[in-house]
């Protein structure tokens, strides 16, 4: 989430609210801590309750659409079946990809002398 602020920016915002908050300041940061446990909790009750009422095991990564659909109500024959068609389409598609890579490297090497 910070991976692009630096040093500098980050003791810019601690500075920054610390002029905002005051002496408030480690109040705020503990009530912030407070409502992300809850959020936390919030989650792991309703993952919970979710895979208690539909009898499997759910985690928060399948509650995605996608990641639910491909893991609880398709089978693996029905997941093949979907794939098949869009499958030659795909190795096409990658074999002329390699090809322009190929000629592009060889391009390159000629270009290098």
């Amino acid at each position: 989430m910070l991976d692009n602020l630096n040093w500098w920016e980050i003791g810019a915002l601690l500075l920054l609210a610390l002029l905002i908050f005051g002496d408030r300041l480690p109040t705020v940061i503990g009530d912030g801590l407070r409502l992300l446990r809850n959020l936390r909790r919030m989650a792991t009750n309703a993952t919970g309750d979710l895979s208690r009422e539909l009898g499997t095991d759910i985690q928060l990564e399948d509650l995605h659409p996608k990641a639910f659909i491909r893991k609880h109500l398709l089978s693996e024959e029905d997941e093949a079946a979907i794939r098949k068609p869009l499958q030659g389409v795909y190795d096409n598609l990658r074999a002329d990809i390699k090809g322009v890579h190929g000629e592009l490297k060889d391009v390159a090497a000629a270009a290098d002398i």
